[in-house]
């Protein structure tokens, strides 16, 4: 009787999640920074940050942020000032490497908790986000739709951004990927760095 609002919702949240974006280059980063396995940590925490976002949604509060300008800005604010943070954290990384450490680029894998609190607090604070849902929860899902079925809706949600990313961390965490990628050192941190503070500016300035 869903499958259709399902469809609607999965294609949605497929072309949302590929697109590139500051979850995007920070699971590359720390994939490629600390490996797999900080690749994978930093996944999970942007995974269980679209459970925030879809608890809130279930509650009214996302209606109550789209409806109150000051508290949007608030947010707006908060995660431009920890967006452009990241970015010129990763800008300065690149600037300290010595020649040393270009000999020896791999790096050790950041702890799991640094790692998921990273990725939780890079996806939980866009207000991206939390128009994205937002908009899934009061336009593609009929109001009607009992809540163990929107809650169901989050869980795959949830799960399905977690397994997008872990995969790209696998990917990224192989080795011979990960000297090949880092071949590029400082230019990678940069690049990365660049789009983290590109993302901040775009919402502190444009709003969404």
């Amino acid at each position: 009787m869903y499958w259709a609002e399902f469809l609607t919702i999965a294609i949605a949240h497929l072309f949302a999640v590929a697109s590139p974006g500051p979850d995007f280059a920070v699971v590359i980063r720390q994939s490629v920074r600390g490996g797999t396995r900080s690749g994978v940590w930093t996944s999970l925490g942007v995974g269980c940050a679209i459970l925030l976002h879809v608890s809130y949604c279930l509650l009214g509060v996302a209606l109550l942020l789209s409806q109150s300008p000051e508290l949007f800005n608030v947010m707006k604010i908060l995660a431009a000032g920890y967006l452009f943070y990241l970015g010129v954290q990763s800008i300065r990384a690149s600037h300290l490497k010595s020649a040393a450490e270009e000999k020896a680029p791999l790096e050790p894998a950041l702890s799991a908790a640094r790692s998921f609190s990273l990725g939780f607090l890079t996806n939980g604070l866009n207000p991206k986000a939390t128009f994205f849902f937002l908009a899934l929860f009061t336009v593609v899902i009929d109001p009607t739709t009992p809540t163990t079925i929107k809650v169901m809706y989050g869980l795959y949600l949830a799960a399905a951004t977690f397994l997008w990313f872990a995969l790209l961390s696998l990917i990224l965490g192989i080795p011979r990927v990960r000297v090949l990628i880092v071949r590029m050192g400082v230019w990678l941190e940069r690049a990365m760095g660049a789009i983290l503070i590109f993302v901040s500016l775009q919402i502190a300035l444009n709003g969404v």
